[in-house]
């Protein structure tokens, strides 16, 4: 991990349609290697161990894709929950979602 911390990046999902699109932009925007998993359980050893994530992060068009796919939705929410409770000293990640 780079040991420099972005202070924020915003990531624009309202064009997401499908699971597997999140994963591509996730991965696109928050500097995945290109060996990433493309699920839930690659997204979490990404943020924790693979790359360094910024203090805030703001999500765009979060609300049509909670619409479109709530399951996959509730669970990025509860991951980057999980994140913070893991990291709650200087690692947090503020996550905005518009």
């Amino acid at each position: 991990m780079s040991s420099e911390r972005v202070f924020h990046i915003t990531i624009d999902v309202s064009g997401v349609r499908s699971k597997e699109e999140l994963h591509l932009v996730l991965k696109s925007s928050l500097k995945f290697p290109d060996f990433y998993g493309m699920n839930l359980s690659a997204f979490w050893d990404a943020i924790t161990g693979l790359v360094e994530m910024p203090s805030n992060l703001t999500f765009l068009g979060w609300n049509t894709l909670k619409e479109l796919l709530p399951d996959v939705a509730q669970s990025i929410e509860k991951t980057f929950e999980d994140y913070n409770d893991y990291y709650p000293d200087h690692h947090t990640c503020n996550v905005i979602y518009k």
